[in-house]
C-alpha cells in the first residue's frame, strides 16, 4: 500500500503505445529480413536488377540497415521502454499525446528514408545515409516528443529509488539526443542535398564518432537496460549481483563514446588519438562483458535450463550472442588484429551479430514475455513460439557464421605474398568462396523471414 492509500494494482498503465510499438516492430521486422535476403541476391545475381537503379546493391544496401536498426530494433526499444518505465516508475507515461507523436513520427521519418535511400538521396554516410531534412526530424523527434515524455515521467514517478534499468534509459536517451546533432553539422544546399561543414580527417573523425555512438547508444546501451528489467521478470528472480551492474553501468559511460577512432587505425589519424580508441574499445568490450555475465549468471539453476519457456530462450541467446559482441570488440579494437578483418565480410558478420543476433533476439524475447500481460491472454502456441526460436537462431547463426569464414579467407588472400613480395592471389580469385557463403546467408535470412512470419501468425491469434 502506498502512503496515500492506493495499491499497485491501482496504477493504470498505457499499454496501447506500448502495443502499437511492438506491433510495428514485428511487421518491420519481416520487411526487414526480407530485405536481406533482396540485397544478397543481388551479390550473387547483379543482373537481377534488370537495369533498375533502385534495385541495385549500392541503392539496397542502407535500406537494409535502416529496417534492422530503425524500423526492427528502434521500435522493439520504445516498445520496452515505453513498458518498463511505466512499471518502474509506477506511473503512465506523462503525456500521451507525446507518446503518440512519438510513435507516428517515427513512422514517418522510417518511411521518408525508405522512399529517399533507393532514389540515391544520400550523405553516403554510415548509419546516417538518410539527407538533412530526415535527420532534423530525428532530432526534434527524439528531444520533443520522446526525451521530454521519459523524463517528465520520470519525475513524477511514485518511487523513490530507481531501478537500474532507468540508468540505461536516461544514459541512451541524453546520449542520443545530443548524437543527433552531429547528424546536423552540415550545410544544406537544397532540399534533398547538402555538404558536410568539417573536411578531412576532421569529417571522418565526426563520421565514426556518431556512427559508433549511435550504434552504442541506440542498441547496446538500451538493450542491456531491457534485459537488466525483463530477464530478472521472466526469470521471477532478482538480479545476480546489483553493484557488478553499477560497476559495468560506469564503465560503460566513461568509456564507451570514446573507442570511436578505432575505426581509423591505419588512416592518417594522429596515433595518440587511434591509441585511446583502441584502449577505449578495449575498456568498452570488458563494460559490456560485466553486464552480460551479470545477466547469465541470472539464468543459473536447473529449473531454468529445464524451462521451454520462449521467452527465456530468446533472451539468454541473445544474451549470449552480446557477450560474443563484445569480445569481438575487445579484439577488433586492437590495431593488428583489426588491420586483417577491416573491410572484410567479417565486419559484416560483426554488424549482422548486433542486430540480427544480440539486438532481434532480445527484442523477440522481449515480446514474447510481454505479450502475454499487454493482450491479457496467453500466447496462442508455445509450439510455434519454440519452432520460432530455432528458425531465428538457425538464421543468424547462417548469417553470421559464413561471414566470418568469408572474411578469413578474404583476409588470407589479400595479405598473401610470394617469396618476391608480390600479392599471391588476384581480387577476382577470393570472390568464387564468397559466392557460395552469400548464398548460405540468404538461406539464413530466408529462414529468419520464415521465423518472423511464425511469430506474426502466433501474434495476430
Amino acid at each position: 500500500m502506498m502512503m496515500d492509500g492506493t495499491s499497485e494494482e491501482s496504477y493504470s498503465y498505457d499499454d496501447t503505445i506500448v502495443r502499437c510499438f511492438l506491433t510495428a516492430a514485428l511487421l518491420w521486422g519481416l520487411v526487414a529480413a526480407i530485405s536481406a535476403v533482396l540485397i544478397t541476391s543481388t551479390l550473387l545475381h547483379p543482373r537481377l536488377d534488370a537495369g533498375v537503379e533502385w534495385l541495385s546493391f549500392g541503392r539496397l544496401r542502407p535500406v537494409g540497415g535502416l529496417l534492422f536498426f530503425m524500423a526492427f530494433i528502434g521500435n522493439g526499444i520504445f516498445a520496452g521502454i515505453y513498458y518498463s518505465t511505466q512499471r518502474l516508475c509506477k506511473a503512465r507515461m506523462w503525456s500521451g499525446l507525446l507518446s503518440w507523436l512519438h510513435f507516428l513520427s517515427w513512422q514517418v521519418i522510417v518511411v521518408a528514408a525508405l522512399a529517399t535511400l533507393p532514389k540515391g538521396i544520400t550523405q553516403g554516410r554510415e548509419f546516417s545515409e538518410a539527407e538533412w531534412p530526415i535527420d532534423l526530424a530525428t532530432t526534434l523527434v527524439w528531444i520533443l516528443f520522446f526525451a521530454s515524455n521519459f523524463f517528465m515521467t520520470l519525475t513524477h514517478r511514485r518511487v523513490r529509488r530507481m531501478y537500474v534499468s532507468l540508468w540505461f534509459y536516461i544514459a541512451a536517451v541524453v546520449a542520443m539526443g545530443l548524437v543527433n546533432l552531429c547528424t546536423l553539422f552540415v550545410f544544406p544546399t537544397g532540399l534533398w542535398k547538402s555538404d558536410s561543414l568539417a573536411t578531412g580527417m576532421q569529417d571522418a573523425l565526426l563520421q565514426v564518432w556518431y556512427s559508433h555512438n549511435v550504434l552504442l547508444f541506440l542498441l547496446i546501451v538500451p538493450i542491456l537496460g531491457l534485459a537488466h528489467y525483463f530477464v530478472p521478470k521472466a526469470l521471477n528472480r532478482p538480479l545476480h549481483n546489483y553493484k557488478l551492474t553499477i560497476v559495468s553501468f560506469w564503465a560503460l559511460m566513461l568509456v564507451g563514446a570514446w573507442a570511436a577512432p578505432q575505426h581509423l587505425h591505419y588512416t592518417v589519424l594522429p596515433e595518440w588519438t587511434s591509441s585511446l580508441g583502441m584502449l577505449s574499445g578495449i575498456l568498452l568490450g570488458v563494460a559490456v562483458l560485466g553486464g552480460v555475465a551479470n545477466i547469465l549468471l541470472t539464468f543459473r539453476g536447473k529449473e531454468v535450463r529445464k524451462s521451454t519457456d520462449p521467452a527465456m530462450r530468446f533472451l539468454k541467446f541473445g544474451t549470449v550472442l552480446l557477450g560474443f559482441f563484445a569480445c569481438e570488440q575487445i579484439f577488433l579494437s586492437v590495431k593488428s588484429i583489426h588491420s586483417q578483418v577491416d573491410y572484410t565480410e567479417w565486419m559484416t558478420a560483426h554488424l549482422q551479430l548486433a542486430l540480427m543476433g544480440s539486438g532481434g533476439m532480445l527484442v523477440l524475447g522481449m515480446a514474447y514475455w510481454m505479450m502475454p500481460k499487454i493482450f491479457q491472454i496467453g500466447v496462442s502456441s508455445t509450439k510455434a513460439a519454440g519452432f520460432h526460436f530455432w528458425l531465428a537462431a538457425g538464421g543468424v547463426l547462417l548469417c553470421v557464421l559464413p561471414g566470418y569464414a568469408a572474411g578469413f579467407v578474404q583476409s588470407s588472400s589479400w595479405n598473401a605474398m610470394d617469396d618476391l613480395g608480390n600479392l599471391k592471389y588476384d581480387f577476382d580469385e577470393s570472390t568464387s568462396f564468397l559466392k557460395m557463403m552469400w548464398s548460405l546467408q540468404m538461406l539464413g535470412g530466408l529462414i529468419y523471414s520464415v521465423g518472423l512470419v511464425v511469430m506474426l501468425a502466433n501474434y495476430a491469434k
